[in-house]
């Protein structure tokens, strides 16, 4: 099967590489231009899914839109039999989606149709599920709805993290990428219509989605740290500096919504009900570092109270 793959992130890097050992004919990858990074903006980085195709010798198209007509033509000449679509960061348009003789398929880390959207890991995590999955679809121009070719469940361990699930899910994706394709080659799948009626969203992670509310419950609190550990951080502010938090765990203790309540190598913070044991801290500006490390720094006391 003759494959044009599209991805970015680390998260796609596993799928590329299950396509080319086990011996699709990948003619292209398309991935997003290298972009800017360090403080003075000067050096051009290239991402992940870039540096692993060209490690395997593989063409590697970066348009700065996939609906540029110059893409659009490469692509057509390269004439692939089927897209495939892991955390590219573009919608595709209606041309691109018929491009392919078979069309596009997605590898989409939750079960469909729930978690439809852009960040399903993180609102796993967030909404406390005990178990979440790769879904296998074909490609239409609505949100994540297209018909299903194949899925694999996993149980989310208890104390995970949203950078660990992302990395469990990406080796499954790949799993579940070959084990669909090798079926839906044979004809031995066909497509199901996802249930419309049984879907829910996961939309992109803001910044404010990312703000920690002290007058919340201490198990939501512990569930936001988890998820956006390491990226984009769970955060909030100790006298007008912000902070994020990671590693932190359900603990006893009470008082007014976000007071430090003990500040003795790790930091102790009450919620709405219950309390936040921190471990780890992201001073704006600053490396992450345990909480003993920050405290001996900053001396944080007991009674100050992050908002």
């Amino acid at each position: 099967m003759r494959v044009a793959f599209f991805g970015t992130p680390d998260f796609a890097v596993p799928s590329l590489r299950a396509l080319v050992g086990e011996g699709f004919d990948v003619c292209a990858v398309v991935t997003q231009p290298d972009r800017a990074q360090g403080r003075s903006r000067s050096k051009l980085v290239p991402p992940p899914v870039k540096v692993a195709a060209e490690a395997e010798g593989l063409t590697v198209l970066q348009p700065q839109s996939p609906e540029d007509g110059a893409f659009l033509l490469r692509l057509r000449e390269l004439a692939p039999e089927v897209g495939v679509v892991v955390a590219y960061g573009h919608i595709l348009e209606r041309e691109l989606l018929q491009l392919p003789r078979r069309g596009m398929v997605n590898v989409h880390p939750s079960l469909l149709p729930e978690l439809r959207g852009a960040a399903p890991i993180q609102w796993t995590i967030l909404n406390g599920l005990t178990r979440t999955g790769i879904t296998i679809m074909l490609m239409e121009e609505g949100l994540d709805s297209g018909p299903i070719l194949h899925q694999i469940a996993h149980e989310v361990p208890a104390e995970v993290t949203g950078g660990e699930l992302s990395a469990h899910l990406a080796e499954l994706g790949a799993q579940a990428l070959i084990e669909g394709l090798a079926l839906w080659e044979q004809g031995a799948i066909t497509p199901q219509p996802q249930d419309h009626a049984r879907a829910t969203h996961a939309p992109k992670i803001t910044r404010e989605t990312a703000r920690l509310d002290w007058s919340r419950p201490a198990e939501r609190l512990v569930r936001a740290i988890r998820a956006l550990d390491p990226k984009p951080g769970a955060w909030c502010t100790l006298d007008d500096l912000e902070v994020k938090l990671f590693t932190a765990r359900l603990a006893p203790g009470a008082g007014p919504a976000g007071e430090v309540l003990s500040a003795d190598g790790s930091l102790l913070i009450a919620a709405g009900e219950g309390a936040v044991e921190v471990f780890e801290v992201q001073p704006a500006g600053k490396a992450r570092m345990t909480t003993d490390d920050w405290q001996r720094g900053r001396g944080v006391a007991v009674g100050r109270r992050f908002t």
